[in-house]
């Protein structure tokens, strides 16, 4: 149980430093396109959610087959 513990917490700050990298080149991105619409900025959003969640669940299926295998 303590090691699955310890995973998520690897990986959520793996997570929480990509975000504030991630978040620091966006808002710089984002602010030269002020004219984009509402339904734009929400598909981007989307976007994004979409693709950290396909790496969050990539991340965790990858450590659950490791500890599985018995690798160390």
């Amino acid at each position: 149980m303590k090691e699955k513990l310890k995973e998520a917490q690897l990986l959520n700050s793996f997570m929480a430093g990509k975000e504030k990298q991630t978040s620091f080149n966006n808002n710089n991105q984002d602010s030269c396109d002020p004219c984009r619409s509402f339904g734009q900025k929400c598909s981007h959003l989307v976007k994004k959610q979409r693709a950290k969640f396909y790496i969050l669940r990539r991340c965790i299926a990858m450590l659950v087959c490791w500890r599985d295998r018995g690798e160390p």
